[in-house]
């Protein structure tokens, strides 16, 4: 599989499960899902996506090219401190 195929597969993977846990008591609204890194090597890939919608959501997908496996993490993220480090 090449990047821009995995990249796609796990866009389209997080879009299938951002709707299926959507809030069906709120209007749903156009989103955008995208990439906030990725990495490629040897065989095997791995991506870190977000959305667009304010839900604090990511998530990690992770592809075992040996075992053709992909593994998918879904992550709330809760807090964003700045945390200074003197010398």
């Amino acid at each position: 599989m090449g990047s821009k195929e995995y990249l796609e597969k796990c866009k389209e993977i997080v879009k299938a499960y951002t709707l299926e846990h959507f809030d069906k008591t709120d209007e749903l609204e156009t989103f955008e899902i995208y990439v906030v890194w990725y990495c490629k090597t040897l065989q095997n890939h791995k991506a870190l996506l977000s959305t667009s919608l304010k839900d604090g959501m990511y998530y990690e997908l992770t592809y075992n090219g040996d075992k053709k496996e992909l593994y998918f993490d879904a992550y709330k993220k809760f807090e964003n401190r700045l945390i200074k480090i003197e010398d």
